[in-house]
């Protein structure tokens, strides 16, 4: 897209010579778009409902049950579940769940990613536009509100918040590239777990452990891709081997050295 191609879809940007990060092009994929990450969740546990799956909220698992090596189930504190196959897909908490399983090293670090949402306002953006520049990305929601965030906090944590410097670059990317926002209120802002892999491209393979099943390591891109990893994390549940699509995505490449490096960016999640 050309800079005026831009402006008139984006009115609000800063496409001026004097802008700090002047705006040369862009690139547009119109079928892209959004939705709302809670409605979706929602979405799938009623699918999941009417379809015979026992959801059991408030209840966090404590350990695993064991037949020598294999996972015959967990512990829970509402008591112990059993079952022939057992399958994680804890994003962040990933490396403590399995600490609990008896395994101690993973090939992951959990690293906290901030969201923010300003007050409501008429509507100023229709679409949703990313910045290479400054890792980041702004949207607006039904209610108004602007929905955006960047980069990782660049450390390795458990808690579910985030440091300020990562809100002091976020708010400077918002500035540059929309001036007029400048007297917008913060409205909120939360911090999710990401459990970035040494390569950047995620886990779905049977084990470690007989009767295990693992899906982690999604690194920025769990929710987009959840109808893909659950069907695949699915057929690999169901027959006991992977799906010819998740076949590569092994635990075990990072022990043989075939990594997959879909980022580009080498064995250090901070730098993802």
């Amino acid at each position: 897209m050309s800079v005026d191609q831009i402006k008139r879809l984006v009115p609000a940007l800063d496409v001026s010579g004097s802008a700090r990060f002047p705006v040369l092009g862009g690139l547009m994929q119109p079928r892209a778009g959004t939705a709302r990450h809670d409605a979706v969740a929602w979405g799938y546990a009623r699918g999941a409902d009417r379809r015979g799956v026992d959801i059991i909220e408030n209840c966090e698992v404590t350990g695993f049950l064991r037949d020598g090596h294999r996972v015959t189930g967990v512990t829970t504190t509402r008591g112990e579940i059993r079952a022939k196959k057992v399958a994680l897909a804890v994003a962040g908490s990933t490396g403590r769940v399995m600490q609990l399983a008896g395994i101690s090293r993973m090939p992951i670090e959990s690293h906290v990613l901030q969201a923010f949402v300003s007050e409501s306002l008429k509507p100023a953006i229709d679409t949703v536009l990313t910045f290479g520049m400054g890792h980041f990305y702004v949207s607006q929601s039904d209610k108004g509100g602007l929905v955006y965030g960047g980069d990782l906090d660049g450390y390795n944590s458990y808690a579910q918040r985030g440091s300020l410097p990562i809100v002091d670059e976020v708010m400077s990317e918002m500035l540059a590239l929309f001036p007029g926002f400048a007297r917008v209120r913060m409205l909120r802002s939360w911090g999710g777990l990401c459990d970035m892999t040494m390569d950047g491209s995620p886990i779905i393979t049977t084990g470690p452990l007989p009767g295990m099943y693992l899906n982690c390591g999604w690194c920025y891109g769990g929710f987009k891709a959840t109808p893909a990893s659950g069907w695949c994390f699915a057929h690999t549940i169901a027959r006991d081997e992977p799906h010819e699509f998740n076949a590569p995505f092994t635990l075990d490449r990072f022990y043989r050295g075939l990594i997959i490096d879909d980022k580009g960016q080498g064995a250090n999640p901070r730098l993802h």
